[in-house]
């Protein structure tokens, strides 16, 4: 069996969360990452037999039994997960009632457990699927701009999206279906994990107002761009929102970016 350490999967998380940590997105403890994985992948590295505990998930996932997840911990400092991938993240797998967590690997302390967020990742995870069957990872955040972006733009998910597009020439390109927002929430909660995943049937990014943003895609380098190009774009905003603005990508514009490129962009939401 292989050495887990040099498992793709492992330092893709590592790579990332260090990332992460050094851009700001996630101070402290903040932030959160789950990554589904294939079971010949984990098998190659793992023997998926032995169980190490349990956990309770605090949500029914139906759809994700016997499914197989690298997550980070609650508690757990970004900036730490490369030091010790093994303390800092866990390879869980869904038990037979839909509720378990079952350890396979990682938080060798003992007692460390997945984020307190991992319902709203189960919930978006199983959202996402069902739009997009290829969708591996629910990535959360606090990037500084898109942060900063809630406290003084209006919360409706067509405006918001509209101004991020305006901002660069690749958004659309990148996030064509736009973003959806959600108003602040207590976080932590099914209430908010299910509000997100409700959301994320339509969009793979998802803003908590005051808090931060959900992000979903193929893989990690998917994800990780897509939240990049949000948090470029609200960058962009917040250095020009108190200026008089003397250009702009018109709708007109963005309408021939998104159909030169062939992606599927949320109509309604340009006025051309």
């Amino acid at each position: 069996m292989k050495d887990i350490m040099t498992a793709p999967f492992v330092k893709e998380m590592c790579e990332t969360t260090a990332n992460m940590y050094r851009l700001y997105w996630d101070e402290r403890n903040g932030g959160n990452i789950s990554y589904l994985l294939h079971e010949d992948e984990v098998a190659e590295y793992l023997d998926t037999t032995k169980v190490i505990r349990t956990f309770d998930t605090g949500f029914e996932a139906p759809d994700l039994i016997g499914k197989y997840f690298i997550v980070t911990g609650s508690g757990k400092y970004f900036k730490n997960v490369e030091k010790d991938p093994e303390d800092n993240m866990g390879i869980i797998r869904i038990a037979e009632d839909g509720t378990t967590a079952e350890l396979l690997w990682g938080f060798k302390d003992g007692v460390s457990r997945p984020t307190s967020e991992l319902p709203a990742h189960l919930m978006s995870h199983q959202a996402r699927l069902k739009v997009d069957p290829e969708n591996r990872v629910v990535l959360h955040c606090h990037p500084t701009n898109i942060l900063a972006m809630t406290y003084v733009h209006e919360l409706d998910a067509k405006k918001f999206s509209h101004t991020l597009w305006e901002m660069s020439t690749e958004c659309i390109v990148v996030f064509p279906e736009g973003v959806e927002v959600l108003p602040w929430m207590l976080c932590g909660t099914n209430s908010i994990g299910e509000a997100t995943a409700e959301k994320m049937q339509n969009a793979r990014v998802v803003l908590w107002a005051m808090h931060g943003i959900y992000g979903a895609g193929k893989d990690l380098d998917e994800t990780f761009g897509l939240v990049e190009t949000v948090e470029k774009a609200a960058m962009i905003y917040m250095k020009i929102a108190h200026l008089p603005k003397v250009n702009t990508i018109q709708d007109s514009e963005l309408k021939e970016l998104a159909e030169y490129f062939g992606v599927d962009y949320r109509k309604d939401y340009l006025e051309a």
